[in-house]
């Protein structure tokens, strides 16, 4: 798709007030560049905000959600504590990744999701994943987390080497769904 001026996406907004509820505003990271005046725009037309964040900045997410300019929040969980680092293939700062999960677990609208990339991710570490949320968030039921089957595309990794990496199967999907699901109010593959 071509990229839009903020002012071609407000008029496309504005001929759509009453057929759409709501934007999703996502990247790459969106909160490196996000304008906050565009998203009061985007507000003041009437839509619902959902964010999209890898939680690397927790600051400006709550700068975001106090001002009232976000109404739902989705943020990727990487992997466990311990790998995170090793997933992502970077350094990261896990205290901004921590103020982030906790921000957002006290939201209304939320949600966590992974993507489960054979190699890195099994049951034992999804369960992980689900015990570091509880033991972050202090609540033994999250709103939602998803588990999203990587599926590799030929010319569109970041890495070549992940264009040889299989796609996740549905039954090893379906086995970490039902290990976490009683604690989610929604646990769903995608």
């Amino acid at each position: 798709l071509p990229s839009l001026s903020e002012e071609e996406v407000l008029t496309f907004l504005e001929k759509r007030k009453g057929q759409l509820e709501g934007v999703c505003i996502t990247g790459g990271e969106p909160l490196i560049n996000l304008n906050t005046n565009f998203v009061k725009k985007i507000k003041k037309l009437g839509y619902a905000v959902k964010l999209d964040t890898n939680g690397s900045f927790p600051e400006l997410l709550q700068k975001y959600i106090k001002a009232g300019l976000v109404d739902a929040v989705a943020m990727d969980i990487k992997s466990s504590e311990e790998k995170y680092a090793e997933v992502v293939g970077a350094r990261v700062n896990l205290d901004k990744i921590k103020k982030s999960i906790k921000i957002i677990a006290s939201l209304p609208e939320y949600e966590f999701r992974t993507t489960i990339v054979p190699g890195y991710h099994d049951v034992a570490e999804v369960k992980k994943m689900r015990d570091w949320l509880i033991e972050l968030t202090g609540k033994d039921v999250l709103k939602a987390y998803y588990l999203q089957g990587f599926v590799p595309v030929k010319g569109k990794m970041i890495s070549k080497a992940f264009e040889h990496t299989p796609s996740m199967q549905e039954s090893v999907l379906q086995e970490m769904k039902e290990a976490i699901k009683g604690n989610f109010e929604v646990c769903e593959i995608r």
